[in-house]
C-alpha cells in the first residue's frame, strides 16, 4: 500500500511510520531524509540540491518530486510507501498524484492523525530524547527509570531537547500546518482516501486504529 500520514508537528507520525515499517516492510519517504541522501550521493540531482541548500533557498516541488521518482524507480518501495512531509500543499498533492499515475501506481489511504492543540503543545514541550539512540521521553508521562540514564541503550547524560520544542515555536508550527496543509484533508476526503484517527492516544492504540484503517 502507498499511504500518506497527515498531522501537525509532534502528532507522532514518525513513531507510527516506524511501526508500519517493522510490521509491513513499507518504506518511509521523508522529504528531509531524501534531501540529505541526495546531497551525499553525488548525483546530478544531488549536486543541484546541495547548491540550492547552500544558498539557503527552498528546494522546489519539482526537485522533491524528482527525488520521489528516483526512489520509486529504484524498487525500494516494492512493499509500499509512507509519504512523510510531502505533500504539504494542494499543488504538491496534484504533482504526487500525477507522478504515481505515470508510474502505474496509486495512493491507497491518507491517514489524518487528528489532535487537540493544547494537549499536543503540552506533549511536545515536555519531550526530550536520548542523543545516543533516539528514544523519546517526557517530563510527565515517560521519565527514565534512572535519572539521567537511557532505559533503552544505557547512555548517561545524553538527553537532548529540540530548540523549537517550546510553546511559542509550536504555536507557529501549528499555524503553518493549518494554513498550508489542512486543505489536504478536504482534498483527500473528496477522493474517498481519508481516514481519521486520534493522534493523541497511546502509541499502540493509534497503531491499532491505523491498522484498521489500512485493512478495511
Amino acid at each position: 500500500m502507498n499511504i500518506i500520514l497527515l498531522g501537525p508537528p509532534g502528532a507522532g507520525k514518525g513513531t507510527q511510520a516506524r511501526i508500519l515499517i517493522e510490521e509491513r516492510g513499507m518504506v518511509q519517504l521523508s522529504t528531509g531524509d531524501m534531501l540529505r541522501a541526495a546531497q551525499a550521493s553525488g548525483s546530478e540531482l544531488g549536486r543541484k540540491v546541495k547548491d540550492i541548500m547552500a544558498r539557503g533557498d527552498l528546494v522546489t516541488d519539482e526537485i522533491v518530486i524528482g527525488l520521489i521518482a528516483e526512489q520509486l524507480e529504484s524498487g525500494a518501495a516494492e512493499k509500499g510507501v509512507i509519504f512523510d512531509g510531502f505533500p504539504r500543499t494542494l499543488p504538491q498533492a496534484d504533482a504526487l498524484g500525477e507522478l504515481l499515475d505515470a508510474k502505474g501506481l496509486k495512493l491507497d489511504r491518507v491517514i489524518e492523525m487528528r489532535v487537540d492543540d493544547d494537549e499536543l503543545i503540552a506533549r511536545v514541550t515536555g519531550r526530550f530524547t536520548c542523543g545516543a539512540c533516539g528514544e523519546v521521553y517526557h517530563d510527565v508521562t515517560k521519565r527514565p527509570k534512572v535519572e539521567g540514564v537511557c532505559d533503552k541503550c544505557g547512555a548517561k547524560d545524553s538527553f537532548v531537547r529540540r530548540a523549537d520544542d517550546n510553546e511559542e515555536s509550536m504555536r507557529k508550527r501549528l499555524f503553518n500546518y493549518y494554513r498550508d496543509t489542512s486543505p489536504l484533508i478536504g482534498y483527500y476526503y473528496a477522493k474517498g482516501l481519508l481516514r481519521t484517527v486520534n493522534g493523541l492516544g497511546a502509541i499502540e492504540e493509534v497503531a491499532a486504529e491505523i491498522r484498521k484503517a489500512l485493512d478495511e
